[in-house]
């Protein structure tokens, strides 16, 4: 006896779902890049300090 499938989807995301969604899938890859930036920022400072 074979169970038919039957969909998963629970119907449309409320707005605070889908900013946590958003928030949660592209979160992570801001986060990094404000780090890589403030890191390079601080690289370059650190050699103009030694350069000098």
């Amino acid at each position: 006896m074979n169970a038919p499938v039957l969909p998963l989807h629970m119907g449309a995301l409320h707005p605070y779902e889908q900013t946590l969604v958003y928030a949660l899938a592209f979160g992570p890859f801001l986060l990094l890049g404000i780090v890589i930036a403030v890191r390079r920022r601080q690289d370059r400072h650190e050699d103009d300090q030694r350069d000098r």
